[in-house]
């Protein structure tokens, strides 16, 4: 099994200059995003040992609103080693949480907001926010970022402005799919997962047209569970 060092080492960022947005997802094998209508039910130790390693390298976690109404996202946050990591590299001690929601079909008494060790932010529209961005005054910051629909190259410059350049997409695969329909996406990583699971779920890309995308693979790991480790970058 890879350790915790090697995680490290094989996902390391060379530099954290310049904004990069990288992506982290879990398949099976047969291109499954979810069983049983969640993604963690297809991990392993080794895979959530790597989303932390992950989360610990980033400035900001993003996530759409869709995923954290599946998954659940309260009290996200590094353990007591990565603080130390990140300290270390004048990081602060958590990573930033931030939500896209285009609605704001949000429950500010969900426990992504209530468990939060860090003020979350929602990125959403022009037009919502001044709907209903004051139900959310005490448990986030509200960003907005594009009038009707959100800007996505906005948002970033946004993170980029409060020093987040570093930002690790968690999904779910629509935001992947807008993300990747804009060209903002620098880097993917993929656990595939020794599972064939059939059924009705998507894959880890929703929304985006067709098209021959080129990525350059960086990166393969694998694990005695049978777990596969890729980490791609855009070329």
């Amino acid at each position: 099994m890879p350790t915790r060092s090697q995680l490290f080492d094989a996902y390391a960022l060379h530099g954290r200059d310049g904004m990069r947005v990288r992506m982290n997802f879990i398949s099976s094998a047969d291109g499954a995003v979810t069983l049983g209508g969640e993604s963690g039910a297809l991990g392993g130790d080794t895979d959530r040992e790597l989303m932390q390693v992950l989360r610990a390298m980033a400035d900001v976690v993003l996530v759409g609103a869709g995923t954290v109404r599946a998954e659940g996202y309260g009290g996200l946050k590094v353990d007591h080693g990565d603080v130390e990591w990140r300290r270390a590299r004048g990081l602060d001690d958590q990573p930033a949480l931030a939500v896209v929601s285009g609605g704001l079909h949000l429950d500010p008494a969900d426990a992504f907001f209530t468990g939060a060790v860090r003020k979350p932010v929602i990125v959403t529209t022009d037009a919502a926010a001044a709907v209903a961005a004051e139900r959310f005054e005490s448990v986030a910051t509200v960003m907005a970022c594009g009038e009707d629909d959100i800007d996505l190259a906005a948002m970033l410059a946004a993170f980029a402005r409060r020093g987040w350049t570093q930002v690790l997409c968690e999904g779910g695969p629509h935001l992947f799919g807008a993300l990747l329909e804009a060209d903002l996406v620098d880097e993917v990583c993929v656990t595939l997962a020794p599972r064939f699971v059939g059924g009705d779920a998507g894959r880890i890309v929703q929304g985006a047209a067709e098209g021959d995308r080129r990525f350059e693979r960086t990166g393969l790991m694998t694990d005695d569970e049978g777990f596969v480790f890729l980490r791609y970058a855009a070329t």
